[in-house]
């Protein structure tokens, strides 16, 4: 990316400019001092997307312990990480964040939340920190300024992954059940580009305020809409309520449902009808085999969805200190074009607007002894799934 400065709205109330000697000290001592860098994980560990953040920390230990081998040095370089709670609100998120650059920490990572990302990434353009959101999916987060990078993917690789094997739905109506904010109205916003402008469809949406508890009167708008499909973008600790809601409705006898394979916990919530769901998936344990993703098991188990993007961030972390040092631009540099083996496989930092350019699935769930359990039906290449470059990148 082209070194520039972004205007961005609300910028200047969402960040306070810090001193760059600040962030400069721990990262620059020399006559033969240990040189350190302190990375700040910054995630949900409360609110709605506290299970989110679990696993994004989880895997970033994992992934941790994987690059450097146990020690957390990189070239003479130590890493010093941090752990903190922004309880999924974008002004506890900002707060924290503006702390750790005042104390110095150079790299800040970890964001569930697309309403936080899209908050925390003018704060690192302006205190030249790096960011790296995690699950943070809104595609608003790519190319928004030379700072920030992710970890995970964005909503556009969701709904390619969608388009992908829905077939030709020129003249279909095409309805995104959603929750009303960023991540998904990013959502929206993807499928008219792709299953709209692209591709032929008549797309609408329902949004559903974030804090709803009773779903049913959303879910009845489905059922009389009678829509040829419905693309459900979900995420947080509501998810098992709404899919049951869809459920006792009968949605999915009326009408294709495609969604992403989310918590593997939330998989029997599906019951008889998950045989009939398209699913999309980012990750799940099962749909790929190497080295890291071997590492990522052992580490934690059987991973969830966003354990690989906590693992990927600690690898990203590694590679911009290894190749930058402790300086924070030199960083930058190390990350753009990067290519690399991630649990999920081959993946590259797009230089031109930092978009993590990575593989998608498609799965299918089977029930045995009671068990629901995923399959890979298909692994999508990271060009199948590439969003375009974002504008003005």
């Amino acid at each position: 990316m082209n070194r520039r400065v972004l205007v961005r709205a609300g910028a200047a109330a969402a960040a306070v400019v810090l001193g760059l000697s600040a962030c400069g000290e721990p990262g620059s001592s020399g006559g033969g001092e240990e040189q350190v860098v302190r990375v700040g994980v910054l995630t949900s560990t409360s609110g709605l997307l506290a299970s989110y953040g679990q696993q994004f920390t989880e895997g970033f230990r994992a992934g941790l312990e994987y690059a450097t081998g146990g020690s957390d040095q990189v070239g003479g370089v130590t890493l010093e990480v941090t752990y903190h709670d922004d309880a999924t609100e974008p002004a506890t998120a900002t707060a924290v964040a503006t702390d750790l650059i005042g104390q110095g920490y150079q790299i800040i990572t970890g964001t569930t939340s697309s309403g936080v990302a899209v908050q925390l990434a003018p704060l690192a353009e302006q205190n030249q920190v790096l960011y790296i959101a995690g699950p943070a999916a809104t595609d608003a987060v790519t190319g928004i300024n030379d700072y920030t990078f992710r970890s995970g993917r964005q909503t556009w690789q969701d709904v390619q992954a969608a388009a992908s094997f829905v077939g030709d739905l020129t003249g279909s109506e095409v309805l995104v059940f959603a929750q009303d904010y960023d991540f998904g109205k990013s959502n929206v916003a993807a499928v008219e580009a792709v299953l709209g402008e692209a591709g032929g469809a008549e797309v609408n949406s329902l949004l559903v305020p974030l804090d709803t508890t009773d779903f049913t009167p959303f879910v009845r708008q489905i059922v009389e809409a009678e829509p040829d499909m419905v693309y459900v973008a979900w995420a947080g600790d509501t998810t098992a309520s709404m899919w049951q809601a869809l459920t006792q409705q009968g949605v999915f006898d009326i009408t294709k449902v495609v969604t992403g394979l989310a918590d593997r916990v939330g998989f029997p919530l599906f019951g008889e009808a998950a045989e009939h769901i398209s699913f999309l998936s980012h990750y799940f344990a099962e749909a790929s085999d190497n080295e890291p993703a071997q590492a990522l098991i052992d580490a934690v188990g059987t991973p969830d969805i966003f354990h690989v993007d906590g693992f990927v961030a600690a690898q990203m972390v590694v590679q911009a200190v290894a190749e930058g040092g402790t300086d924070v631009d030199a960083m930058v540099s190390a990350l753009e074009g990067w290519t690399f083996t991630s649990p999920k496989g081959e993946t590259t930092v797009r230089p031109e607007d930092h978009a993590l350019l990575q593989p998608m699935f498609h799965a299918r769930l089977t029930v045995r002894d009671g068990e629901y359990l995923p399959e890979l039906v298909t692994t999508l290449s990271p060009d199948q799934v590439a969003p375009p470059v974002a504008s003005g990148a």
